[in-house]
């Protein structure tokens, strides 16, 4: 995957989230990463992403994950050979990320920066990207979508799970739509878009019978 200069400030400066101007929510999860043993969501890869990657028609070359978090999937990824672009706002995270793909043995271009104000660059296009867990207010969530949208070349995968808004423990204001997901989606040819309840076995964040949206869809060409 090539990159551009944008995208490379925000990987050796880390400025887009450094300093003052890092928010309480950026430094929340500092802390939750620093103070995690082991990773915070568990070290095995999501099971959806394993099922994704698994199916007969997924061959992308190129991926972007966005809310990376500290790599657990983006690095089993790439360890299947695809060039792998990851993106996080948690400096720690990113940290422990990179010294993962070290364990592991794999390259994985990770980008620390505020996915609200992130970009790629207008050249540059990945064939898949995922969003995973990722959940907070409809502005952050429609912006998810937007930039996967932009960064998805033609005919490229979008791929998310995250946390339904039926799930009772958690304040729906945070949570995923099927509904609301597909229609920020115009023209994209839903390969799976499902909702409902797993057992999640991600870590003491992720565990128990959990309720779901998980969509894959296909950019138009």
């Amino acid at each position: 995957m090539t990159g551009d200069a944008r995208a490379g400030r925000a990987r050796t400066g880390r400025a887009q989230n450094g300093g003052d101007a890092r928010s309480s929510r950026q430094r929340q999860w500092d802390q939750h990463y620093a103070e995690a043993h082991g990773g915070l969501f568990g070290d095995a890869p999501n099971e959806y992403l394993r099922m994704i990657a698994n199916r007969s028609d997924f061959a992308p070359e190129t991926a972007l994950f966005l809310a990376d978090g500290d790599g657990r999937n983006s690095a089993w990824l790439a360890g299947r050979g695809v060039a792998t672009t990851a993106l996080d706002y948690s400096a720690v995270a990113t940290e422990r990320a990179e010294q993962r793909d070290r364990a592991a043995g794999v390259a994985v271009r990770r980008l620390c920066a505020d996915l609200e104000r992130w970009m790629p660059g207008e050249a540059e296009t990945w064939q898949a990207v995922f969003i995973l867990y990722l959940n907070g207010p409809e502005t952050l969530r429609r912006r998810a979508v937007e930039v996967a949208v932009r960064a998805l070349a033609p005919g490229g995968w979008l791929v998310l799970e995250s946390f339904s808004v039926e799930q009772p423990d958690r304040p729906a204001g945070i949570l995923w739509s099927l509904d609301a997901l597909s229609g920020w989606l115009p023209g994209f040819r839903a390969v799976e878009a499902l909702s409902g309840t797993v057992f999640l076995n991600e870590g003491i964040r992720h565990y128990g019978p959990t309720q779901i949206v998980r969509y894959a869809g296909r950019k138009p060409d």
